[in-house]
């Protein structure tokens, strides 16, 4: 990072290690998949197309981060269990929840077509996710269960629902009321005697669930020069059903469960409530400040290399990520500003905010996974010649700021890092494509100051740093403006005056208390 007067604001964050021995299991959920569902018109209780979407999903997932070792996932939401002695992003609870949430959206757009080839995506996916910590495997081995259970309960109740719907006449209030106070076993009968339906005939997939973890198997990797095949023990990631999933009969199978996660010694008989409640405890964010949202692209130097991005800034690129930001600010109204550069954006949220009642996990991961979604979806329309080649995913945090003025600092912080980063990297690419080795050029420029650099630019590249686009020296600010439209009223000549809040993107100076005093409603 580059050095300021601005850096004191790195004291802000917070540190969120998972400490160890707890082990660390990240929940994912649709985020308003009623009404997604409902929009792309899946089958009810169950698609079962959208299911083996959510599966794939699952097992992109599971491929990208070999720590995961286990996950269970029904409906729209997903459980991945990391093994007991990962170190994955130095066990930071935000970068594990966010890149987790962050992929498996991506790879949700991205195989979309292959399971519904004839259903357009209309608008991008988003998930919840957070953190559960179990503190040893009997923890874990309760989580299982309760999730399991859930999944059977749901499944039951929305099987009665729809049947009651569809076929018996009834609306959704009245089905509601009707099921009620209804006992699984008045759910069982209902589908029996009403419908001719045997719950338990029903697709182990609607009534248990998923899970998928990796297997030891033989796979042939070569021949020997006398034509002997050469075998080798291999993981690979495969799909299991179990009535109970959480039972030592299932768990204790498996060597790879036992290997990275340990036994179960006992069944799991009672779902004990204080677990439940340590499951779905949330921690909120300070009260009465100011909220921001900074995501950054995972692994993008490698990302850029691969899809052949122009060095040191693209163009194309930077439109992209410009876009993902306007639609992030047009879906979340919290949202006041926003500031990007390069892969990485910060998104400030009002300082009453209640958003998500202000949940940390949860305001984070609808953000990076939204913004995730987006970024796949509009990839064709800024690169219409250039295939997406895998998945892009990006981390995020959330980090509170007391006062306007800190929040200020902040954000000059970033755009510092702006300048510094962006200059430093136009004299780099310049002399890697003047000849000299990326090695030569990092020993070339360490130490040189600034002025050093505007002058080697321009002695022997003929580029005035002053002249390149203000979008690569400055980044880019995204907020609303007011504008006031005076319309004719039909038949009348009086005019009326209509205020519309409209998103606009600038490229300029955020330091100067200039611009705070020219836009006053961004802090208002």
């Amino acid at each position: 990072m580059a050095n300021s007067k601005y850096e004191y604001v790195k004291s802000f964050e917070v540190e969120d290690e998972i400490m160890p021995p707890n082990l660390i299991v990240i929940r994912i959920d649709g985020r308003d998949f009623r009404r997604f569902s409902e929009v792309h018109e899946f089958e009810k209780p169950n698609d079962e197309r959208a299911l083996n979407l959510l599966n794939q999903c699952a097992m992109a997932v599971m491929e990208e981060y070999p720590d995961i070792v286990f996950s269970y996932g029904y409906s729209d939401e997903y459980s991945f269990v990391l093994k007991k002695t990962s170190k994955f992003y130095q066990r930071r609870s935000s970068k594990i929840s966010s890149v987790i949430v962050s992929c498996f959206a991506s790879v949700y757009v991205t195989k979309w077509k292959e399971f519904f080839p004839h259903k357009e995506l209309r608008y991008p996916p988003s998930f919840l996710s957070r953190v559960v910590c179990c503190a040893s495997l009997e923890v874990l081995q309760v989580y299982l269960a309760w999730r399991q259970r859930d999944c059977h309960d749901q499944n039951q109740y929305y099987t009665c629902f729809w049947e009651l719907v569809k076929n018996g006449g009834k609306t959704e209030t009245e089905a509601q009321e009707f099921l009620k106070d209804a006992k699984e076993q008045d759910r069982n009968e209902l589908l029996h005697q009403q419908f001719g339906i045997n719950y338990n005939d029903s697709l182990a997939l609607f009534r248990q669930g998923t899970c998928i973890f990796k297997n030891e198997v033989e796979d042939f990797v070569k021949y020997n020069e006398d034509g002997t095949p050469v075998k080798r023990l291999r993981r690979k990631t495969s799909i299991f059903r179990s009535e109970n999933i959480a039972s030592r009969r299932f768990w204790n199978a498996h060597a790879i469960l036992l290997k990275e996660l340990g036994n179960f010694s006992d069944d799991c008989f009672k779902i004990n409530p204080d677990y439940i409640r340590s499951f779905v405890f949330e921690s909120k964010l300070m009260p009465s400040t100011w909220v921001v949202i900074r995501i950054d692209g995972c692994h993008f130097h490698r990302f850029s290399d691969v899809h052949e991005f122009n060095k040191p800034n693209d163009i194309q690129a930077l439109d992209l990520m410009n876009l993902c930001a306007m639609a992030v600010l047009e879906e979340f109204q919290d949202i006041v500003f926003s500031y990007g550069v390069s892969d990485e954006y910060s998104y400030v949220l009002k300082k009453d905010s209640q958003l998500y009642q202000r949940q940390a996990s949860k305001i984070v991961s609808a953000i990076v996974s939204f913004f995730s979604s987006m970024y796949v979806m509009k990839w064709k329309d800024v690169f219409q010649n250039k295939d997406l080649k895998y998945p892009s995913s990006f981390d995020g945090r959330a980090v509170c700021y007391p006062s306007n003025e800190i929040l200020q600092d902040y954000l000059a912080w970033r755009q510092v890092d702006c300048h510094i980063n962006n200059q430093y990297n136009t004299c780099f690419w310049n002399l890697v494509k003047s000849g000299k080795s990326k090695s030569e050029a990092q020993i070339y420029l360490k130490g040189t100051q600034a002025r050093e650099k505007n002058e080697l630019l321009l002695k022997e590249f003929g580029i005035d740093y002053t002249t390149l686009p203000l979008m690569f020296r400055q980044g880019s600010s995204i907020f609303r403006v007011k504008r006031e439209n005076t319309s004719m009223e039909e038949n009348d000549d009086s005019s009326i005056e209509k205020t519309e809040t409209k998103i606009i993107t600038e490229y300029c100076n955020i330091i100067e208390q200039s611009f705070w005093e020219a836009h006053p409603s961004i802090l208002d």
